[in-house]
């Protein structure tokens, strides 16, 4: 009876300690922590443990938390769908964005195992290997991966999806993957879900391609500039532009009119002189 009950107490006090760090923090995460190495865990805590509390506990007693949090953390149940795997959760005051950014830099491959489920779909590329002809070419056509012979060495033919997201890791091409070099598993944090002022944001939506949403962001920026400046919309970034562009399209009406202009003389000038030559070649004079 002694142990069930300092069990019980346990559990309660592990139930407040989760409901206080769900209402004292503004940024709450959770991670699936399935097929992460202790090792790995231990380098991610140190790396954390300035900006973030990791906390880890049974799901029952993170929804039970959740439920005591709710009243004073409007929409912090709905993170309760994306306690996926070995769920724990994360508390921070970090915006979402640069706590998903965190947790991916610290992220590193690893080989497929034999029961494990595919994070993403893995794909192996066309290409040539370094086997010699034998077998291989069997046990690459028994994961559906095309190959044949090229300059004495096995090759795959084509790119090949041989799991799409979700499916569970045949050993076979657990093998098969290892031997090709391919890691498609990643070690660390798998960030499912962040709460932030009633708004859930999901991992889809976190994971930003920083590259292409500046090279988005620039391209933005260039066609609302030249859209600015095509219907002569006047802000401090275009006056200069459309100065410029309006001296230019009157110097080349004046141009083309002949109107002699004292900024314009030397071009009438220029102008009526390769006008001249080109009779003149015409001409054959």
């Amino acid at each position: 009876m002694e142990n069930t009950s300092q069990n019980r107490v346990e559990k309660e006090n592990t139930v407040k300690e989760f409901a206080k760090l769900l209402e004292d923090y503004p940024i709450v995460g959770v991670v699936n922590m399935n097929n992460l190495p202790t090792k790995q865990l231990q380098n991610m805590r140190a790396q954390l443990r300035k900006t973030v509390v990791l906390r880890m506990t049974k799901r029952r007693l993170i929804k039970k938390a959740i439920e005591h949090a709710k009243a004073n953390r409007p929409g912090i149940e709905k993170l309760e769908q994306y306690l996926e795997g070995m769920p724990a959760m994360l508390f921070t005051k970090d915006n979402p964005f640069a706590l998903q950014k965190k947790l991916s830099k610290n992220k590193s491959t690893a080989p497929a195992k034999s029961g494990q489920i595919a994070p993403n779909d893995i794909e192996v590329k066309a290409g040539p290997t370094s086997f010699a002809p034998g077998p291989i070419i069997g046990e690459l056509g028994a994961v559906g991966i095309k190959a044949g012979i090229e300059a004495g060495k096995v090759t795959i033919k084509e790119d090949t999806v041989v799991a799409k997201k979700g499916d569970v890791i045949s050993e076979k091409l657990a093998g098969i993957l290892m031997r090709l070099g391919v890691e498609p598993m990643e070690i660390g944090l798998d960030l499912t879900a962040v709460y932030e002022n009633g708004t859930i944001f999901t991992k889809q939506v976190l994971a930003i391609d920083e590259g292409k949403y500046k090279a988005d962001m620039s391209q933005a920026a260039t066609w609302a500039m030249n859209l600015a400046i095509e219907i002569a919309y006047l802000t401090k970034d275009t006056t200069e532009l459309l100065v410029q562009k309006a001296f230019c399209d009157a110097k080349s009406i004046g141009i083309s009119q002949g109107i002699m202009a004292k900024e314009l003389v030397g071009d009438i000038l220029a102008s009526a002189e390769a006008q001249m030559h080109a009779v003149k070649s015409a001409a054959g004079c």
